[in-house]
């Protein structure tokens, strides 16, 4: 690989992003961890669901991120500083809006959700103490979607850097204390995490204005009528596709809890890997979606394809780099999640399919930030939705014949249509720039 100008800013960008990114998982794996070893799989199985329920929350407002990412670079690299201050004020006010209204709605938030998930017993319980407790962080997780997304357009990623890594450090250091020094077990992982949002919230804040002081807008500036329209034009086609996204999640989930507690607990442990990747992968899709932006707003098309070649070139080399540390140290890396002999054995009958997941998914992050800094937000859905109804035919398809098997196909399958669907719209659509 050539080592370039455009590799050096890549690097710049990506390496800060996966030092945060990697704490997120690194996160979850502690919260795993430690129910995992307080003696049952009923705990890391109330963990699964009550995540998969925040995910269900909020990751359809992940356009509070994306969004506002892909319009900042073109914002930054036209060197339009107002537009760059009425993203983040836009993207802020919707995130606090968005936040309050989920905390009014939180009791029938929780029934439908508990509903859904087809569960009971003490999963059930746990599952509800963690729900109860961190639902009132969602102002501060939305509004941090904002602020990342911002920094990011503004080819900043060691502000988001040194924000997760004070969120992280916060939500272990909380959790560890609540959990083991005042035996509070569920309630205390959650306390963690709310108190952990608030703060790196509030951090993000404290940087923005401290570091780049943005001027004050009228909010008639601000709700200008065809900047508003196009903001939401592209937040509509993200949430959509994250809706789908979060179809698919969830589903997932729902699946592994039909075939019992161990298969869950298995099905959760696997998927560590999978997002172990997804945050590696996602520091360089960040770096897509800023130099992307940037390379559009300046209209430089020559510096843009410059850049998606070597973004794919770092992808190659990180899903090879995986696939080869899950295959050496995978199954040991499982071993230190759970001291249940019971999942430890179940995971391996579907061990095999972690594997391959760096092969299957590299192209899809990589096309992602490319297309986020692009905004070319309705080719994304697109992808997503063909890629859904994929998961799905198969799932249906095969689970009566290969049971969780067919689950890991199907998700397998859903990961490669949605990096070739956007390889296709690139090559065959219309350019981004020029």
């Amino acid at each position: 690989m050539k080592f370039n100008s455009i590799n050096r800013e890549i690097l710049a960008l990506s390496i800060p992003s996966i030092i945060a990114n990697i704490t997120t998982p690194l996160l979850g794996l502690v919260d795993v961890a430690i129910v995992g070893n307080m003696g049952s799989a009923v705990y890391i199985a109330a963990i699964a669901i009550g995540g998969t329920i925040f995910n269900m929350l909020y990751w359809p407002f992940a356009f509070l991120r994306m969004g506002s990412s892909g319009m900042t670079a073109q914002a930054y690299g036209a060197n339009d500083s107002k537009q760059c201050s009425l993203v983040l004020y836009r993207s802020l006010l919707m995130a606090m809006t968005v936040g309050l209204t989920i905390i009014a709605l939180q009791y029938l938030i929780a029934q439908f959700a508990f509903l859904f998930m087809d569960i009971s017993g003490d999963t059930l319980k746990y599952s509800q103490s963690y729900f109860n407790v961190c639902i009132w962080g969602a102002p501060a997780m939305l509004g941090s979607y904002a602020l990342t997304g911002w920094f990011i357009g503004m080819q900043n990623s060691c502000a988001t850097m040194w924000i997760s890594i004070f969120i992280n450090l916060l939500n272990i250091s909380t959790s560890l204390t609540l959990v083991y020094l005042f035996n509070m077990g569920i309630t205390g992982v959650a306390i963690g995490t709310l108190t952990a949002q608030w703060g790196g919230y509030l951090l993000g804040l404290i940087i923005v204005w401290i570091k780049y002081a943005p001027k004050r807008y009228s909010l008639q500036s601000i709700l200008h009528h065809s900047e508003l329209k196009r903001f939401f034009a592209i937040n509509s086609d993200i949430f959509l596709r994250t809706l789908c996204l979060v179809t698919v999640t969830l589903w997932f989930t729902r699946a592994g809890a039909q075939q019992g507690d161990i298969i869950l607990a298995v099905n959760t442990l696997l998927m560590q890997l999978f997002i172990l990747f997804s945050y590696f992968m996602d520091g360089f899709a960040y770096a897509g979606e800023a130099l992307a932006g940037k390379y559009i707003g300046a209209q430089q098309p020559q510096q843009l394809k410059a850049c998606i070649k070597s973004l794919f070139s770092w992808g190659v080399a990180m899903a090879i780099l995986f696939t080869l540390i899950y295959l050496i140290g995978g199954k040991g890396f499982l071993s230190l999640l759970s001291s249940d002999i019971d999942i430890i054995n179940a995971a391996a009958t579907y061990f095999p399919w972690a594997i391959v997941i760096p092969i299957c998914g590299f192209t899809a992050f990589t096309w992602d930030g490319i297309f986020i800094g692009a905004t070319r937000t309705r080719a994304m859905l697109y992808s997503m939705v063909i890629a859904m109804t994929i998961f799905f035919s198969l799932y249906f398809a095969l689970i009566s014949y290969l049971s969780n098997h067919a689950l890991w196909i199907a998700f397998l399958c859903y990961l490669i249509t949605r990096g070739l669907v956007l390889n296709i719209l690139y090559t065959k659509g219309k350019p981004f720039c020029g």
